[in-house]
């Protein structure tokens, strides 16, 4: 990174609005704040700060991203993490997880060519276990790397997949996001709190993206608990792209400006009626598409 002399490299490691904790070289971490109105970083970007005084600074510049993750509507986009190698998409026997959540996130890395890995949480609970796993199945059978723990236990498998990377926690609120975290890297007391049984549904906890070091080579970035991942973002090509089971027939449609809804000669509908690709996905496709109005 070529920083001036009168400017420190540093590094985002907890975004708390329009207020960033910037760790810098030697060390220190310094509350910073953006230069100007409107702010466009996030954890785990690195950016060129300015010492205003003692332990603060001004960001003035953000240095190029090799990836960046977030989602977005028709309204807003929300970013997640930055430089991020890997996506750990962490869902959970119990509460019941979105799967179409799930399938959004996935899209999203895919269109960023973030790694993913799917954790699937709370394993010990052996009644719940065999529902969440069907509820994979589609999702696995497709390639994407399925691991199954239990944070309260051991996070002992999880670990080499970490290790040389800078990976970003993912998931709805409640499926034991902060466990891991704690399991991960002992001392830290990241906050947990009880499911609530009345919804269903997990309470949120994080409410700020925080980055951790595991050893010097190895990142991992908590993220706050998702109810809804918009891809308002993506174009049609790159939506097309990012179901990697419609690589093989991409081009093979009968017109070029196919959009795969109810054009005739479709060879993406023809691949799910000759059980190559799932209805399910197509369908999922169709629905961003329209989403985006594409």
């Amino acid at each position: 990174m070529n920083v001036p002399s009168s400017l420190l490299s540093g590094l985002i490691v907890a975004a708390h609005g329009r207020q960033y904790r910037v760790r810098l070289a030697n060390g220190e971490e310094w509350l910073c704040y953006p230069k100007g109105k409107k702010s466009e970083v996030v954890c785990g970007d690195r950016v060129a700060v300015r010492g205003s005084q003692s332990g603060q600074g001004v960001i003035e510049r953000v240095e190029t991203r090799k990836t960046l993750l977030y989602r977005s509507n028709a309204l807003r986009e929300k970013r997640i993490a930055a430089n991020v190698d890997q996506i750990i998409l962490v869902v959970a026997a119990e509460p019941a997880f979105s799967a179409a959540l799930v399938s959004r996130c996935l899209i999203a890395a895919e269109a960023e060519g973030i790694a993913p890995r799917i954790v699937l949480n709370k394993n010990d609970l052996a009644d719940k276990l065999p529902t969440a796993r069907q509820r994979l199945e589609l999702l696995a059978s497709l390639g994407y790397p399925l691991l199954e723990l239990s944070a309260t236990r051991s996070v002992a498998a999880l670990i080499p997949h970490l290790e040389g990377k800078t990976s970003v926690l993912v998931g709805q609120s409640g499926m034991g996001k902060s466990t891991l975290i704690n399991a991960l890297i002992p001392g830290v007391t990241a906050a947990t709190r009880e499911i609530s049984a009345a919804l269903a549904s997990g309470k949120h906890t994080t409410t700020h993206a925080q980055l951790y070091f595991l050893n010097t080579e190895s990142r991992l970035i908590d993220s706050p608990g998702l109810q809804e991942f918009g891809l308002g973002h993506l174009n049609f090509t790159a939506l097309e792209h990012a179901f990697p089971e419609f690589a093989p027939h991409l081009g093979d449609c009968r017109f070029r400006s196919c959009r795969h809804q109810q054009e005739p000669g479709c060879a993406l509908r023809a691949a799910v009626e000759a059980g190559q690709i799932a209805a399910e996905r197509l369908q999922l496709f169709q629905t961003l598409a329209r989403e985006n109005r594409l």
